[in-house]
């Protein structure tokens, strides 16, 4: 992928996938006739347009609970970063106007009607459209990589991490506000019997994905005196555990991504 100019919105790095279609087939079979239910039900869901989906009702949604002080936790993730900043899921742009003179910065996300509202609030980022899973850019090419509320949507956690790692230099830093699968049993068994229809509702979104033990499992250490816990909500700092074997090297040239 070329240089991404501060402002633009570049897209293709990987194709939107739709959501849902034919993955639950009906299962007529009279003994089965309440899973099939339950998984027509899943199905309808799956195929709505969901929350995430919608950049004004999850701009509304998320006005909310930044007044609870979601905001400040997001201020306080981004507020103090330099260098060369890379934001997985970007979204809307909520994060955005965070940032400080000394970062330069790169959001994506696969949903281009998010990018384009995100535009509004990018000041000098720049905005692409692209897939954690599949990121378009060289190895170490950022010095701070940032999740904000992205991760529980994310197809393939495990690989999205995997890229994460490869794309942040050695000596970088991943930084996250996620919300996680509860600790409580209770809780957790609850999260568990939402999660197929709130995934629908929302548009992708899992209340049960334990991101804290695949950041861990994805080769990197969460620095204890960073993380801050509020319910099921998570805000740490990681780092990469440089003692495993290193990812794959990527195929993509090693110019500055933010070049102009």
């Amino acid at each position: 992928m070329g240089a991404v100019r501060r402002g633009d919105i570049r897209l293709g790095a990987t194709a939107l996938r739709c959501r849902g279609g034919g993955m639950f087939p009906s299962r007529p079979e009279s003994a089965c006739n309440a899973l099939a239910g339950r998984r027509r039900t899943e199905e309808m869901l799956l195929k709505m347009r969901g929350i995430e989906h919608i950049p004004w009702l999850y701009d509304a949604g998320m006005s909310v609970f930044d007044r609870l002080g979601l905001a400040r936790w997001r201020a306080e993730l981004v507020g103090a970063l330099r260098g060369r900043v890379l934001e997985v899921g970007c979204g809307t742009g909520r994060a955005l106007p965070g940032y400080g003179p000394e970062a330069r910065v790169i959001g994506i996300d696969p949903d281009t009607a998010a990018l384009k509202r995100a535009q509004r609030r990018a000041g000098g980022a720049g905005l692409a459209s692209a897939r954690v899973e599949a990121l378009p850019f060289a190895d170490g090419a950022f010095d701070v990589v940032v999740t904000s509320l992205c991760f529980c949507s994310v197809d393939d956690p495990a690989r999205g991490l995997s890229e994460i790692r490869r794309v942040l230099r050695d000596e970088g830093e991943l930084r996250m506000l996620e919300h996680v699968r509860a600790r409580h049993a209770g809780w957790a068994r609850w999260q568990d019997r939402l999660e197929p229809a709130w995934r629908g509702i929302s548009g992708g979104c899992r209340l049960n994905r334990d991101t804290e033990a695949t950041v861990r499992e994805a080769g990197f250490d969460i620095d204890p005196e960073s993380l801050r816990a509020w319910s099921v909500l998570r805000c740490f700092s990681a780092s990469k555990r440089i003692d495993d074997q290193q990812a794959p090297r990527s195929c993509h040239d090693g110019s500055d991504p933010l070049a102009p």
